[in-house]
């Protein structure tokens, strides 16, 4: 039965367990008593709440507290071993896929090596299927256990009603790929396990904003900073993020090729790709053969050395100081059009360009920026490392179990499976 505001019974008591679990999950271990004044519930919600979660294997005793005079009051937190959710994380030099309890400790890892097809749409989702597999045989989780299978992948995820997640990926060749259902059809998970695909950036922001450098902000930037450049938007109004495709803003009229195919976007100067090469073709020496992080490094070494080891390279410093430039120029962008309270840099290149090239990076945001919201914001590195993508897609499936308030996703309804399904579990090999 609906009141007046639309919202049923049914609802009501989803939205109380929701908003238990996440307080519980967020600021636990606490007592019947303290729920109440966090929850806005009162004495007699909290209690018939707490009961429901604990038969349903979700909560458990942490423990006693004192109260004033009366018994000591009971602690309750989040049972880690109540679910389970699986990481991807589709990056520019593997394929990272970990396996997580509840509580987001991670129980099993595998790790593909991306090289010389490194997009090859089949080989990534090979390394995904057996990745999966993997993990789920090292802890000993049956597939059912799962809540879900979050992905972050590079490119704009659409998410269509006849062919599920589908990533264009310009910059990797990745033109409108079903990716959901080229997994559905090739990794035998329980159709109930549903797949999360979204941008790698908008993972990366999710994992910073609940557990990193963005707690307690309204309104932030989370950039990443790979072989090429992304961000994630959170705003009020965005609560969850937005990826936006901050890499191919324009920073240089009839400038150098993007991978994209366009002119002049800021990541063919900031990504790590366009460094590398622009410190070759300056006369610099990449390692020969090395792949992007083993050659960043040398770079990074040749313009730092430390502790007095030699002079500095000065075509690898110069290069540097260039992309700092365009980097800072990029951010001010950002903090003109959005005026965030933080902006966090993450992604393998940024977290090993590190403090070290983080001044210069402020420097010329701030000079670039509108004065007014250039001396509201915070530029600092994220605090997650390098397994904050596959962290973040984690939450997706995390986030979607809250909304549900601790109920599993329930099956489809019996029927005829949609014609892509159909069509690719013909193809897909037996």
């Amino acid at each position: 039965m609906a009141g007046r505001n639309g919202r049923t019974v049914r609802d009501l008591r989803r939205a109380n367990r929701t908003v238990v679990l996440q307080r519980l999950y967020f600021d636990g271990p606490l007592s019947r008593f303290e729920l109440g004044p966090v929850t806005g519930l009162s004495s007699g919600s909290v209690s018939n709440v707490v009961s429901d979660l604990v038969a349903d294997g979700l909560l458990e005793e942490a423990g006693s507290v004192d109260s004033d005079g009366g018994r000591p009051r009971t602690l309750l937190r989040v049972a880690p071993g109540s679910g389970h959710m699986i990481g991807v994380d589709v990056g520019e030099t593997r394929v990272r896929i970990e396996l997580f309890d509840l509580t987001l400790t991670e129980l099993a890892r595998a790790e593909r090596p991306l090289e010389h097809q490194r997009y090859e749409v089949e080989v990534i989702v090979g390394h995904i299927r057996d990745g999966i597999a993997e993990v789920l045989a090292t802890a000993g989780i049956p597939p059912e256990r799962l809540l879900g299978v979050g992905i972050g992948v590079p490119g704009i995820v659409e998410h269509t009603a006849d062919r599920g997640a589908v990533v264009h990926g310009q910059t990797i060749g990745w033109p409108a790929v079903p990716l959901e259902a080229l997994l559905r059809a090739g990794i035998e998970l329980p159709e109930s396990v549903p797949y999360f695909i979204d941008n790698g950036a908008k993972t990366l922001g999710q994992a910073e904003m609940w557990f990193g450098g963005g707690r307690g902000a309204h309104n932030a930037v989370v950039v990443l900073f790979g072989s090429g450049v992304g961000a994630c938007l959170v705003t009020a109004d965005v609560e969850h993020g937005r990826a936006v495709e901050w890499g191919h803003l324009t920073v240089r009229v009839r400038g150098r090729r993007c991978r994209c195919g366009a002119l002049g976007c800021l990541e063919a100067y900031a990504g790590a790709e366009s460094l590398l090469q622009r410190w070759s073709e300056a006369g610099g020496q990449p390692p020969q053969g090395a792949d992007e992080e083993t050659a960043l490094t040398a770079m990074l070494a040749a313009a730092y050395p430390v502790d007095g080891a030699g002079t500095a390279d000065p075509v690898a410093l110069a290069v540097l100081e260039e992309t700092a430039e365009y980097l800072g120029a990029g951010l001010s962008d950002l903090i003109n059009l959005f005026q965030p309270e933080r902006i966090l840099i993450g992604g393998w290149a940024g977290l090993q360009l590190g403090a070290r090239f983080l001044p210069s990076v402020r420097r010329h945001a701030t000079a670039y920026a509108l004065r007014h919201p250039a001396e509201k914001v915070t530029v600092e590195l994220g605090r997650l490392g390098p397994d904050a993508v596959t962290v973040g897609a984690a939450i997706l499936p995390l986030a979607d179990f809250f909304s549900r308030g601790g109920r599993r996703p329930e099956p489809e309804p019996e029927g005829p499976a949609p014609a892509w399904r159909t069509a690719l579990q013909e193809r897909a090999p037996h």
